[in-house]
This record gives C-alpha cells, structure tokens and sequence, in this order.
C-alpha cells in the first residue's frame, strides 16, 4: 500500500511512534501507511478507494470529482446503546450516557483489536483541529484500517504536517484508534476514556462512529 512517494514520512515524536508500534503489535496490519495531507496522497488513495470498491465514481460530466460511498446495511447511522465514557468514577460519565470501568473495557476491546487488522492497512493520519499556531487548537492522531476514514478526515480537519508541526515533542495529543473488524453490530463498541485523552472505535466503518476527531 506505501509507495516511495507515499505512507512512509515518519514524525520525530517518539511518543508518537512508540504508541503506533504498540497498536502495530496489537493489530497485526499488513502495511503501515503514514499520512501526509498532501494533495497528491489524497489522488493515490482516492484511486486506491476506487480499485477496492469502497469509492464508486459518480458520473464526470454531471459530478466531476465526486464518488459514492455506502456503509454496511447494519451500520448507518450512530450508535448510542453501544457508546460509553469510561471513567474511574460513573457519576464522571454523566446521568445520560453508558458507562464502564476503564479497565474492564480496555481488556474487551484489546481482545477485539487482537490481529484486527491482519491483510489490511493500518493507517497514521495526524490532524489539527482549530488554527495552526493557535493556543486553543489540539492536535489528534488516527489509527484506522479505513480507506474511507482516511479521506473523511482530510475534510474534517486540517491534516499531515501542520498537525505534526502544531505537535512538536509533545505527548499531549488525542489518541484515535479505529477498525471496522466485521461491521458484527455485536461486536461494535465506541468507547471514550476522558481521563486519559483517548478514543477507541471497533465496529464500525459508519462515519458517525469512526472519524474520532
């Protein structure tokens, strides 16, 4: 899935790496993809997209630029019954939303991630959200096996270099990490640990529940 032109610009925080290696472990990809931002990475994985049938070009005349995509019937729309906040404390989660002892949901979804991503890519995708340069803005980085996540999230926020410029040595940064597994509604869970600035996905391919920006 890398090329010599793509996927393979790797930052110099070692926070940052020493988490992806971990996941790497964890999941078991085939490739590792590095994301850029760059215009010409989002032409090679859109015409990527396009060979895999995740992306179906609309028609050029009518729609220039633009494809269709579709999630798995099962999964089109958010999921609140299988979203929790896992926090050392339940009152922290709020008296509306699902919760679940850190722990205990740390060791379900590793067994979920468990050679997930075995075959496919894992992909780094950093991103900012906010201006660059500005105090308020906040730095996120993606793990996915998702094509469809990738290309999202350029849409969705300022993505490649600027958010690793924006980082710097920092380890204050969100951690992302998301796969589709089977689309198996039972074994879909998207779960936020506050506590810790982290947010794991499984699941679920559906937007809603997979650009954990």
């Amino acid at each position: 899935m890398p090329t010599d032109r793509f996927g393979r610009t790797l930052p110099k925080n070692q926070w940052v790496k020493e988490w992806v290696e971990e996941t790497v472990k964890l999941t078991e990809p085939e490739h590792v993809f590095w994301c850029d931002g760059s215009e010409g990475e989002k032409d090679y994985l859109t015409e990527q997209a396009v060979k895999q049938g995740v992306l179906i070009p609309l028609d050029a005349k009518q729609w220039p630029c633009c494809h269709y995509h579709h999630s798995n019937p099962n999964d089109v729309a958010r999921v609140e019954q299988c979203t929790y906040i896992c926090t050392r404390r339940q009152k922290e989660a709020g008296p509306t939303n699902n919760w679940m002892e850190p722990k205990l949901m740390r060791q379900r979804l590793r067994g979920l991630l468990k050679g997930a991503m075995k075959g496919r890519t894992l992909f780094v995708i950093p991103y900012l959200m906010g201006p660059p340069g500005s105090p308020l803005s906040k730095v996120g980085i993606e793990l996915t096996d998702s094509i469809y996540v990738v290309l999202n999230m350029r849409i969705m926020a300022r993505m490649g270099k600027v958010a690793w410029d924006h980082l710097g040595d920092s380890e204050e940064f969100n951690r992302g990490t998301h796969s589709v597994l089977d689309c198996d509604p039972e074994r879909r869970y998207i779960c936020h640990f506050p506590e810790v600035n982290e947010i794991i996905s499984v699941g679920s391919g559906y937007g809603g529940n997979a650009l954990l920006g």
